[in-house]
C-alpha cells in the first residue's frame, strides 16, 4: 500500500504543477439574433501579432482558453458569414479568470472564387467530432486499428476493444453503413488503412435513426469516411508471409471491397498460425448486447455452458500464448434494393486449432486442511463456427420503419487433453455443439416530431449439448463403485419469446417520458447424466448426480421513466413493475411461484459548465434466479469438481449507486474522467464447499450482505511543445463476501485490488515516434490470513520513419511478478518489424520478428481465499517472417 500512496502523491504533485499560474479566458459567442455559434474560432495573439493559443466554440457556443503568460493580448473571434471581432485583454496577477462574451454581426460578401487548402486535424460539428486521418497517421499504420490508436481520446486495449473514456463504442461504420455491430473487430483488425479519409466520432448516438434527439443517449459510435478514389471501385490487398528461421510459420490474408453509393461489399480472409486473433471475441459478432435500449428485446438471453476445458491464458498479448491454426472467411454485403429497402447480408466461417501447455502447483489451505496439487496439462481444441445473418430495413414512409434481423449460428468444438494430475495421467475428451436460431422484428413510428412508438418481437432457440469423459477414476472418496473411468452428458436448451411496446415522448422543455410494456417468456431444459464405468461397461448413474429439469419464467412488466430538464440539471425518476410466473419441474416434482416486485431508480445529471459534468444514479434491484441457480443434482464442471444449485425459487435484492465526474471535452488539452460504483447485495449466491485433494464439491447457498466498491479514473493531457499525449489510469476494487468451506463456520472473505499506470505517446511529424508506459497491479485477499502481491508491466515502442519507403518498428515489454522467486520473476520480450515500399500503393516487403529474446516459458502467480497458485505457460517461440503485400 505504501507504493500506492507514493504514486497518488506524485500524481497530486503533477496536477498541482499543471494547474499553476493558469490564466483562463472564457465566454460565449452568439449572433445578433441571439443564435448560438458553434465551431467559431477563438484566437489569442500577443503584441507582435503572433498566435499564442486558439480553440473553437462547442455546441452551446462556449469556449475556454488557458494561458500561462501574463501581459497584454488580443483575442479575435471568427465565424464564416460573420464579421470578425477583436478585443484587447490584459492578464495579470490577481485576476486569473476573464469572461468575454461576443456578439457577431452577419456580413454579406460576394464570392467569385474560393480555394481552401487548409485542413483542421479536428473539427467539431454538433455531436460529431471529425478527425482528419492523415493528420494523425505516422506512416507505419497497416490496418484501421493502427490508425485509431493514434487518435487522442480513443483507447484500444490489447484485444482490440475501442473505448471512449470508460465506454465502449457501439459500432464502427463505413460511410454510414454498419456491417458488424459489436463485432467491429473483424473490420478494424483487417481492413487496410489506406482508403480512410476521416474518422468521425458520433456522440449521443442512437442506433435507431428515429430516436435521434429524442432518447437520452450517451452512446458513442465511429464512422469511417473514405477517400473519393476508394468509392465505387473494387480494390483490396493480399499479404503472404512465411518464416525464415523457424518451421511452419505462415500468414495469408486478403481484403476485397467495393463501397458504392447503393451497394457495399467487404470480403476478407485470414489464415495464420502466428497466434494472431483476426476476429476478437466471436460472441460480440454472434450475440451483440445492448443494455436498456429501445428495440433491444432479448439481447440478454443466452444459454450458459456448464463446462469448458483448459483454455486459460496469462495476461499477455494474444500472439505470445495463442498456439493456433486459424482459417477465417467473411463475406459481407449491403444492397440498396430501392429508396425504401436495404438488405445487409453477413456470412462468416472460422476454423481453428488451439494448443494449450501449462504446468501449475496449487497449495490449498483451509482451516486444518492443507495439501498441494500439481497439474501438467497438454491440450488441443478444434473449433468450427459457421454464422449467417440478414438484416432487412424497410422505410414504409419518412417516419415509419420496419426492421427484420435473422441469424443462425452453429459452433462445433472438440477438446482432448493429457493431464498429469499429481501421479495420475488423465485423458480428457470433451465435445460441445452450440446451435442458435434467432429472429427479431422491430417496427418504429415517429408519429410526431417529438414522439416515437416502437413495437418489437423476438424468438430465440438455442441449445448446447456437451459430452465429457475421463479415462481415470479419482473419486474413491465419493463413490464405492469399482469404476475406472467416468462420463457425463449434458444439454442446456433455451427458448425465448417476447413482445414489447415502447413509447418515447420528448416535451418542448426538454423533459422525456418513456413508457414500456412487455411480456417475456423463457423455457429452459437442463438434462445431465453422470455415469461411472468399468472400461466400457456402465456400473451406475449415482443418485444426486443427475438432472432432468424444466424451468419456465413468464415476465409481464411495465416500466415508466420520466426525465426532468431543469436548466443545467436533469432529474431521472423510474419505476419498473414485474409480475413473474415461475414454474419448476424436476423429475417427478413440480412447483410454482408468482412473485410481484418493483424496481425503483433515481438519477441526477448536472452540467456545471462547459467543462465540468456530474452524473449520479441510485437503483434498488430484484433479480430472478436462472436455470443454473436452481438445479438440484451435482454436475461435473471439471476433472475434479462438481457443483449444484438450490433446487428452489428465489429472487435476490441489491442496491447500487453510481457517481461519474467528467472534466473537459474533445479538442481540449486536458481531459479527465472518474467513475465510482458502490453496490450492496442484501442477499447473494455463495457456496458451501467440500475441498479435498482429489475432488471438490460446491453447493449454492444464499448469504446476507455483500458489498462491492469500484473506482476508476483516467486522465488525458496533451503537451503541445513536445507533441506528446500523457494518459494516467487509476483503478481500485474492494469486495467482501462470505462462504463455507469444509464444514467451517460462515467465514468472511475480503478482496482488494488496485491498478495504476501511465503511458506517453508522441505525435511527431518527423522520422521518430515513441510510446512508453508502465502499469502496476496490486492484489490482496484476506480471510483468517492475508496474502498480497504486486506485479508490474512496462513497455517501450519505438518507430523510425527513415523515408516514405522504409520504416522500422520496435516493441519491447518487461514483466515483473512480486511473489515469484528471483530466477523467475522477470520476463523480457522484443518484437521487430521493418517495411520497405517497392512501389507506392502497390507492392511492399516487410520483415517481422516475434519474441526475439526467445523467452520460452512464462510464470504467473495468483491467490484466492482457498489457494495460492503458481502456473507456467509455454510461449510462441522466436520466429522471423518475410511478408509481401500487394495492393490492387
Amino acid at each position: 500500500m505504501g507504493r500506492i500512496k507514493k504514486i497518488l502523491f506524485i500524481i497530486s504533485i503533477l496536477f498541482s504543477t499543471l494547474s499553476l499560474a493558469q490564466y483562463k479566458i472564457k465566454g460565449n459567442v452568439k449572433d445578433n439574433l441571439g443564435k448560438i455559434l458553434n465551431s467559431a474560432s477563438i484566437i489569442l495573439k500577443d503584441n507582435n501579432n503572433k498566435i499564442i493559443k486558439f480553440t473553437y466554440t462547442d455546441n452551446v457556443g462556449d469556449y475556454i482558453i488557458q494561458n500561462e503568460i501574463e501581459g497584454t493580448f488580443t483575442i479575435s473571434v471568427n465565424s464564416m458569414g460573420f464579421e470578425q471581432k477583436s478585443v484587447e485583454i490584459i492578464l495579470e496577477n490577481g485576476i486569473t479568470i476573464k469572461t468575454l462574451d461576443f456578439i457577431l454581426n452577419a456580413k454579406t460578401t460576394e464570392l467569385k472564387e474560393i480555394i481552401l487548402e487548409t485542413t483542421r486535424p479536428i473539427t467539431i460539428e454538433g455531436d460529431k467530432i471529425i478527425f482528419d486521418a492523415k493528420s494523425f497517421a505516422q506512416g507505419n499504420e497497416q490496418v484501421v486499428e493502427d490508425l485509431l490508436k493514434k487518435i487522442p481520446g480513443l483507447n484500444i486495449d490489447a484485444n482490440g476493444t475501442i473505448k471512449v473514456g470508460n465506454q465502449e463504442v457501439e459500432k464502427v461504420m463505413i460511410d454510414g453503413d454498419d456491417m458488424f455491430e459489436k463485432g467491429y473487430k473483424i473490420l478494424t483488425k483487417n481492413m487496410p488503412v489506406t482508403p480512410i479519409d476521416k474518422v468521425e466520432l458520433l456522440q449521443n448516438y442512437s442506433n435507431n435513426k428515429h430516436l435521434k434527439d429524442i432518447e437520452n443517449s450517451n452512446k458513442v459510435a465511429l464512422n469511417l469516411t473514405l477517400k473519393e478514389d476508394a468509392k465505387r471501385v473494387w480494390f483490396g490487398n493480399m499479404q503472404l508471409g512465411f518464416s525464415l528461421i523457424s518451421e511452419n510459420r505462415y500468414e495469408v490474408k486478403s481484403n476485397l471491397m467495393n463501397f458504392g453509393k447503393k451497394n457495399k461489399y467487404y470480403f476478407l480472409t485470414n489464415l495464420n498460425n502466428l497466434g494472431y486473433d483476426a476476429v476478437g471475441d466471436i460472441n460480440h459478432l454472434i450475440r451483440p448486447y445492448r443494455s436498456n435500449e429501445a428495440g433491444s428485446l432479448g439481447d440478454d438471453q443466452t444459454v450458459n455452458n456448464l463446462l469448458g476445458l483448459g483454455s486459460a491464458h496469462p495476461n499477455l498479448k494474444q500472439k505470445r500464448v495463442n498456439f493456433n491454426n486459424a482459417e477465417i472467411l467473411s463475406l459481407n454485403s449491403i444492397f440498396t434494393l430501392s429508396d425504401k429497402v436495404k438488405l445487409k447480408a453477413l456470412g462468416f466461417l472460422n476454423t481453428d486449432e488451439n494448443d494449450y501447455f501449462r504446468n501449475s502447483i496449487q497449495t490449498f489451505s483451509v482451516s486444518n486442511t492443507t495439501f498441494t496439487n500439481s497439474e501438467d496439462f497438454v491440450g488441443r481444441k478444434t473449433t468450427i463456427t459457421g454464422f449467417g445473418k440478414m438484416d432487412l430495413t424497410y422505410d414504409i414512409s419518412k417516419n415509419k420503419t420496419l426492421e427484420y434481423t435473422g441469424k443462425f449460428n452453429k459452433t462445433n468444438e472438440k477438446n482432448r487433453s493429457d493431464l498429469l494430475f499429481n501421479t495420475d495421467l488423465l485423458n480428457e475428451r470433451f465435445s460441445s455443439n452450440n446451435q442458435l436460431f434467432d429472429q427479431k422484428i422491430v417496427f418504429t413510428n415517429k408519429f410526431k416530431d417529438n414522439k416515437v412508438f416502437l413495437i418489437s418481437s423476438r424468438y430465440i432457440n438455442e441449445k448446447t449439448p456437451q459430452n465429457y469423459s475421463v479415462n481415470q477414476f479419482i473419486f474413491d472418496d465419493l463413490f464405492t463403485d469399482n469404476a475406472n473411468n467416468t462420463k457425463q452428458f449434458s444439454e442446456n436448451q433455451m427458448q425465448f419469446a417476447g413482445v414489447e411496446a415502447h413509447l418515447l415522448d420528448k416535451k418542448k422543455n426538454g423533459d422525456l417520458l418513456e413508457v414500456k410494456v412487455g411480456n417475456q417468456l423463457r423455457f429452459d431444459n437442463l438434462n445431465t447424466r453422470f455415469e461411472l464405468l468399468q472400461n466400457e461397461n456402465n456400473l451406475s448413474f449415482p443418485n444426486g448426480y443427475q438432472n432432468n429439469l424444466s424451468y419456465s419464467t413468464n415476465d409481464i412488466y411495465l416500466s415508466a421513466k420520466y426525465r426532468f430538464k431543469l436548466k443545467n440539471f436533469t432529474l431521472l425518476t423510474q419505476a419498473d413493475a414485474h409480475q413473474l410466473f415461475n414454474k419448476l419441474e424436476n423429475i417427478n416434482n413440480q412447483s410454482n411461484q408468482n412473485p410481484f416486485f418493483l424496481i425503483p431508480k433515481v438519477g441526477l445529471d448536472w452540467k456545471i459548465d462547459g467543462k465540468n459534468k456530474i452524473l449520479t444514479s441510485y437503483s434498488y434491484n430484484t433479480t430472478n434466479a436462472g436455470i443454473l441457480d436452481v438445479y438440484s443434482g451435482f454436475v461435473q464442471t471439471g476433472f475434479r469438481s462438481f457443483s449444484k444449485g438450490l433446487d428452489e425459487f428465489n429472487q435476490l435484492t441489491s442496491s447500487s449507486a453510481i457517481l461519474n465526474y467528467t472534466y473537459g471535452s474533445w479538442g481540449d488539452k486536458f481531459f479527465a474522467n472518474t467513475f465510482i460504483l458502490y453496490s450492496k447485495n442484501n442477499d447473494f449466491f455463495s457456496n458451501n464447499s467440500i475441498i479435498t485433494q482429489n475432488f471438490s464439491q460446491s453447493e449454492k447457498i444464499i448469504i446476507k450482505d455483500r458489498e462491492f466498491l469500484s473506482l476508476s479514473s483516467n486522465i488525458d493531457r496533451y503537451f503541445k511543445p513536445i507533441k506528446t499525449n500523457l494518459k494516467i489510469n487509476l483503478g481500485a476494487t474492494k469486495t467482501n463476501f462470505k462462504n463455507i468451506v469444509n464444514n467451517s463456520n460462515l467465514r468472511e472473505v475480503k478482496n482488494f485490488s488496485a491498478d495504476y499506470g501511465f503511458e506517453l505517446r508522441s505525435g511527431f511529424r518527423g522520422f521518430f515516434n515513441y510510446h512508453i508506459g508502465s502499469k502496476w497491479n496490486y492484489n490482496e485477499v484476506e480471510t483468517t490470513i492475508k496474502n498480497n502481491f504486486t506485479d508490474n508491466m512496462s513497455f517501450l515502442d519505438l518507430s523510425f520513419m527513415f523515408s516514405n519507403k522504409f520504416n522500422i518498428q520496435l516493441q519491447s515489454e518487461r514483466y515483473f511478478f512480486g511473489n515469484l522467486d528471483n530466477q523467475n520473476n522477470k520476463y523480457y520480450f522484443l518484437d521487430l518489424e521493418t517495411r520497405y515500399v517497392i512501389k507506392e500503393n502497390k507492392l511492399t516487403l516487410s520483415l517481422s520478428g516475434n519474441n526475439l529474446f526467445n523467452t520460452e516459458t512464462f510464470r504467473s502467480y495468483s491467490i484466492s481465499d482457498i489457494n495460492i497458485s503458481k502456473t507456467e505457460y509455454r510461449l510462441q517461440p522466436r520466429y522471423v517472417l518475410l511478408k509481401m503485400e500487394y495492393r490492387f
